[in-house]
C-alpha cells in the first residue's frame, strides 16, 4: 500500500491516541484471502482522513477458537494477555472485520475486566456514512445482483443486520435476500472452531448447503462480512464450479472497488 500504518505503541510514543484501534485478526493478519479485505478497509480508513492504528505484534488471537473449542483455560490467559495490552494503551474504541473477533472483544471480555466499545467494520463505515465522512457511490456495481450471507456472530448473537445491507444498497446493485437470512439466517459452517477441522461425516458439508442457496438467485457476488465465511461461501462457489461467473467478497472490498481504490 502507498501509506503507511501506525502502531498504538507510535501513537503512544508521540503522546497521542488514535479515533479508533483496528483490530486486525488471526484470519486478517495471515491468510492471504483476508488480508486483501484489510487492506481494503486500511484504504477506505486511510482515504477519508480516520486516524487509526494497530497493534501490529502486540496483537494476538482473541482466543474465540480456543473457547468455542472448549478450552476455557486457553481462552482466558489469551484474553486476559490481550486485555493488559490494551488497557496500557487506555484504548477506548476497537473496530474488527471479524465477527468472531467482534463478539469476543464485546461480549467475552468485560467479565475479564476489558471495557471497550467494539464495533463492526461494517457498523462503523455505517456511522461515517451517516456523519457524512463516507460518500459511497454505486460505479462498477450498479445493477448488479448481490446477496448477502449473514455472518452468526454479527446477526444471530449480535442482532445486526441493518448497518451490511445499508453500505451494500449505497452501491446501486441489485440487493436479493436469500431465503434464510437474518434471524433464520445459516451459518457458513466455520462457527464453532469448525474452521480449523474437518467436517464430521454427513450427507452435505454445511458450506455447500449455503452456497446452494445463494448460487440458486444467480447472483454475480456473494457478499459476506466474516472473513471466515468468505473461506467457506468461496470453496462452496468452487465445488460448483462458478468460480469464474461468481465472486465472493467481503463489504469493504465492494466499497473500495466500487471508489476504484
Amino acid at each position: 500500500m502507498d501509506f503507511s500504518i501506525k502502531t498504538m505503541a507510535e501513537y503512544a510514543a508521540e503522546g497521542k491516541a488514535p479515533e479508533v484501534l483496528f483490530w486486525v485478526g488471526c484470519a486478517g493478519s495471515f491468510d492471504d484471502r483476508a488480508k486483501k479485505i484489510t487492506k481494503a478497509f486500511c484504504k477506505i480508513l486511510n482515504k477519508i482522513g480516520v486516524e487509526f492504528a494497530v497493534l501490529g505484534q502486540e496483537e494476538s488471537c482473541t482466543g474465540d477458537p480456543a473457547k468455542r473449542a472448549g478450552n476455557e483455560f486457553v481462552f482466558q490467559m489469551m484474553a486476559l494477555t490481550n486485555i493488559e495490552v490494551l488497557n496500557a494503551y487506555e484504548v477506548k474504541k476497537i473496530v474488527t472485520a471479524c465477527p468472531h473477533c467482534f463478539n469476543t472483544l464485546k461480549n467475552e471480555y468485560p467479565s475479564l475486566g476489558g471495557h471497550f466499545d467494539v464495533v463492526h467494520h461494517t457498523q462503523f463505515l455505517k456511522s461515517l456514512m451517516e456523519e457524512g465522512r463516507l460518500k459511497i457511490e454505486g460505479g462498477a456495481f450498479r445493477g448488479k445482483k448481490i446477496t448477502f450471507h449473514d455472518p452468526c456472530y454479527l446477526g444471530r448473537a449480535n442482532d445486526e443486520y441493518e448497518a451490511p445491507r445499508m453500505l451494500l444498497e449505497k452501491l446501486d446493485a441489485e440487493l436479493v435476500e436469500m431465503k434464510r437470512c437474518k434471524t433464520n439466517g445459516l451459518c457458513c459452517g466455520a462457527g464453532g472452531a469448525q474452521m480449523f477441522k474437518e467436517p464430521e461425516k454427513g450427507n452435505k458439508d454445511i458450506n455447500i448447503e449455503r452456497t446452494e442457496e445463494a448460487l440458486s438467485f444467480e447472483p454475480k457476488v456473494i457478499a459476506t462480512g466474516c472473513p471466515f465465511c468468505n473461506t467457506m461461501m468461496t470453496d462452496g462457489v468452487k465445488h460448483f464450479n462458478k468460480n469464474t461467473e461468481v465472486a465472493v467478497k467481503d463489504i469493504v472490498e465492494l466499497l473500495a472497488e466500487a471508489d476504484d481504490l
